[in-house]
């Protein structure tokens, strides 16, 4: 879990945007999902599973603004 985190936060920023776009964001939920599983937040994974089933159509440009602004995508961990 630790390497796929690592993975995704040393990926370049045009990386990280493109797989913020609609229907590649499902990559990020997963990220999120893994992050807090490896935190131990069982509140953040059942988030995480509740915005893959909803999921919330406005994630995609929240994700997309954060990235540029902090450099990852936003979560509660």
């Amino acid at each position: 879990m630790k390497k796929f985190i690592e993975t995704m936060d040393n990926f370049p920023l045009i990386v990280k945007v493109l797989l913020a776009l609609p229907f590649l964001d499902i990559i990020w939920t997963i990220y999120r999902i893994v992050k807090s599983l490896d935190k131990e937040s069982y509140f953040g994974v059942i988030l995480g599973v509740i915005i893959i089933f909803l999921g919330i159509p406005f994630l995609w440009l929240v994700d997309i603004i954060f990235i540029l602004v902090k450099g990852n995508v936003f979560w509660i961990d």
